[in-house]
């Protein structure tokens, strides 16, 4: 199966996931006119620019600057962290919550945690650009706090969007709260890591947060045999 029809799956998988939340249970077939309608299986589906994903996504990024719905968050904080990186990347790395430098910048992960986190990237052959790298919330929680279940609750339809117009083939949830909203489970990240996941059809790992790492030095080589499974099934070749 290659990339264009791993895509197409994963965005079936998604469709019919959204639909089973919606209630609907059966699928009717589609009537002879509809048929006749449709575009013909043997001409070949106009392909859509490079830039439709971002277009999109940049679509998101407008609605996530104008959010109100969590009124501490949108009173506080400088601005919103959307994401980064590659609007049609195979991998994403998922965190919790923007912190002061990434609410300063407008970008996900460019403190101290963050600049780990690029070293790791780098470690596995690949550059930001490479990936997409994304947070749960997209504003700053006062004093770098947990983020609340109210508010991850509204700020999960974001997520969703964003993900479903990626299409990643992988996500590495960096983190309990990550993993945990990611894959709705209350088991901690201890449980989690170790093993692949499933999201919707995308194949999920779970490992530490960088910012744990730097309390926690130790951890680097738990975290680094996740990313070397992590990159095998990507086919990346480390030394």
């Amino acid at each position: 199966m290659n990339r264009d029809q791993q895509r197409a799956r994963r965005a079936a998988v998604q469709s019919l996931n959204r639909l089973a939340q919606a209630g609907v249970t059966h699928l009717g077939r589609p009537t002879t006119d509809a048929l006749l309608e449709a575009e013909s299986p043997l001409e070949p589906a106009a392909e859509e620019p490079v830039t439709a994903g971002a277009d999109c996504l940049e679509i998101v990024q407008a609605d996530v600057a104008a959010c109100q719905q969590c009124a501490e968050l949108a009173s506080t904080r400088t601005q919103t962290v959307f994401g980064v990186g590659n609007p049609q990347a195979r991998l994403c790395f998922l965190g919790e919550a923007p912190g002061a430098d990434e609410d300063r910048q407008g970008e996900p992960f460019v403190g101290r945690a963050g600049k780990l986190l690029t070293r790791i990237i780098e470690a596995c052959t690949l550059t930001r650009e490479d990936v997409y790298i994304l947070n749960v919330l997209k504003c700053r929680p006062p004093g770098n706090r947990n983020p609340l279940p109210d508010e991850v609750r509204k700020c999960r339809g974001f997520l969703n969007r964003q993900l479903e117009l990626i299409q990643p083939e992988f996500i590495c949830c960096l983190g309990a709260v990550a993993a945990q909203t990611l894959l709705e489970t209350d088991l901690p990240i201890g449980k989690l890591r170790g093993d692949f996941h499933e999201y919707e059809g995308v194949r999920v790992m779970c490992t530490y947060h960088p910012a744990y790492l730097l309390r926690n030095p130790s951890a680097k080589r738990i975290v680094w045999e996740d990313m070397k499974r992590l990159m095998l099934e990507l086919d990346i070749e480390l030394s």
